[in-house]
């Protein structure tokens, strides 16, 4: 098994903010998915939400950011497990961002040798 980072990129703002009974709703599926995952083997490390604030560091200056459009901000990352990046791909297709409106990218781990 190789292991692959998810990033989740949200989707595009919403006028009206989600309700405590959507947010919940949201969370459910978020928590029924990773549970999924870890059943069949493929949920290295749940990884963590994002804030929306942070620095961008270049060279020796360090700026406000990150400056993303919001609707493609990153909000958060998981490691997952799976023989391929197909196979990966096809994982992440069950993610909850994808039903409003966001997306997964997935990105192999490299190895590093020490």
């Amino acid at each position: 098994m190789s292991e692959f980072t998810y990033l989740f990129r949200n989707g595009a703002p919403t006028s009206s903010p989600a309700s405590p009974e959507q947010m919940q709703q949201t969370m459910n599926k978020w928590m029924a998915w990773f549970k999924e995952l870890s059943a069949k083997g493929h949920l290295k490390e749940m990884g963590h939400p994002l804030e929306p604030s942070g620095k961008i560091v270049t060279g020796k200056t360090v700026n406000d950011g990150p400056f993303a459009e919001a609707k493609d901000l990153v909000g958060g990352f998981s490691i997952i497990q799976a023989k391929d990046l197909a196979e990966a791909a096809e994982i992440a297709k069950g993610c909850p961002i994808l039903d409003v409106g966001g997306s997964v990218e997935v990105r192999p781990s490299r190895k590093m040798n020490m």
